[in-house]
């Protein structure tokens, strides 16, 4: 493709994505790309890494576009993606909008008035409000405020960083040793992860699904973070274990790995679809011990499991504030209401699958989630309302798993600026044994 072919390309892409707002960018794009096989791979990298940059930066570029009292359109967002991100003269931008071999189409008055205003402008303008400067809505800055105090900045800054490549070796067909040098033999070079004992790390995006370590099982994409929460299980061998909010089974398959396909695991959740899903990966890790069970209104498998699991996990539904590495497009979607949606939900969740748990058992909370609303003030909360469980404190579980669980507070809680990860959050709550 040439250059022009490219601006065009990721024109139409945001396009798609911006018209699709109950699917994730991620798999828009996936599908965009699909339907159009003859992009290769190299023009298929630059143009979505373009678009990635596009989103991380979209508080940023409107804000500009409205300082020049431009129309915001998919082109014009463009304009100054190429032109306040990038650097790109005036002159050398206009002549991509040539209409020439799939180039967009010439720009029109307002457009070329838009192109003359934001020349030599420069992305992080000292004019700029805080909200905007850092790519969050304005609902959402003083909350961040409180979580943060005065590492925001540097916070903010790690999450319009590119995420690393996340590998969880799966124990059940390999040591992470093994993993790494298959992975090293097909050209994947990867660094063990500084704090879980599966993980390895690549930088970039590597071809890691393509590999024939990753299709025969021998490791997992998954965050180092979300290896972590899994890790706070403290799941055993022989132990009954609950994935209550399992999706499509990825820390299931952590679990089943850390059992050694020993005990038995229950994968749950509301979507038969998400179930369905975790077929395949169960079938290719080599998993052995897991049971599906839909959630739905008066299942009777959950009536007769009260009280019967060792352990429970509740990987609640949550805003994936901690996710926007990966997942820019999030936070350019989230509204206040979400977030209060989501945590009524996750009371009733956590409520629910508290039920489950038996004397002397552990449950464990967790979200991929930055904002104490749906963190420590959920537990807290839950805690106030629900009697007969009290919180296991972190240095605990770092003795009881044997994992370098980062941290010196009660609970788990990780950042991509100051662990590397993903945002993540955990905490532990053991529930009072019979009398």
């Amino acid at each position: 493709m040439t250059p022009a072919a490219r601006i065009q390309a990721g024109i139409e892409l945001w396009q798609a994505v911006d018209g699709a707002l109950d699917a994730p960018a991620d798999a828009v794009a996936n599908a965009w790309f699909r339907a159009r096989r003859f992009i290769g791979a190299t023009d298929r990298r630059v143009v979505s890494d373009r678009l990635w940059a596009m989103m991380r930066a979209a508080p940023r570029l409107v804000w500009h576009l409205k300082r020049a009292r431009a129309p915001i359109t998919p082109r014009t967002l463009m304009l100054a993606q190429l032109t306040v991100a990038e650097g790109a003269s005036a002159d050398a931008v206009a002549g991509l909008f040539n209409a020439a071999r799939h180039g967009p189409a010439p720009l029109a008055d307002a457009e070329k008035r838009a192109l003359a205003a934001l020349a030599g402008r420069v992305l992080d303008d000292p004019a700029m409000p805080e909200a905007a400067r850092l790519g969050v809505p304005d609902w959402l800055l003083p909350r961040l405020i409180a979580r943060f105090g005065d590492r925001l900045a540097a916070e903010m800054a790690a999450f319009d960083a590119p995420a690393p490549t996340d590998l969880r070796a799966n124990l059940l067909k390999a040591t992470r040793e093994q993993a790494q040098a298959a992975l090293a033999a097909e050209g994947i070079a990867t660094e063990p992860t500084p704090f879980s004992p599966w993980g390895l790390r690549a930088q970039g995006r590597p071809p890691v699904t393509a590999s024939r370590a990753f299709r025969h099982g021998l490791v997992e994409i998954q965050d180092e973070g979300s290896q972590l929460i899994a890790a706070m299980v403290d799941a055993r061998p022989g132990l009954r274990v609950c994935d209550f909010c399992a999706g499509a089974a990825g820390k299931t398959l952590a679990l089943a790995a850390a059992m050694n396909n020993r005990g038995q695991i229950v994968a749950a959740d509301v979507s038969a679809t998400r179930l369905e899903a975790a077929v395949k990966r169960l079938g290719r890790a080599g998993v052995s011990t897991v049971e599906r069970r839909l959630i739905e209104p008066g299942a009777k498998w959950l009536k007769r499991a009260a009280g019967s699991f060792d352990r429970v996990l509740v990987d609640a539904p949550c805003t994936g504030t901690g996710t926007w590495r990966r997942k820019p497009d999030a936070r350019l979607r989230l509204a206040e209401a979400d977030l209060v949606d989501l945590a009524r939900k996750q009371s009733v969740i956590l409520e629910r699958a508290a039920r489950l748990v038996k004397p002397g058992g552990i449950l464990v909370y967790a979200t991929c989630s930055v904002l104490t609303e749906e963190n420590e003030a959920q537990v807290n909360g839950f805690l106030a309302r629900v009697p007969g469980f009290a919180p296991l404190p972190l240095a605990e579980m770092r003795a009881r798993t044997g994992v370098p669980l980062p941290g010196d507070g009660p609970y788990l809680s990780l950042t991509p600026a100051g662990h590397g990860t993903d945002g993540f959050f955990a905490a532990a709550l053991r529930r009072e044994a019979a009398a």
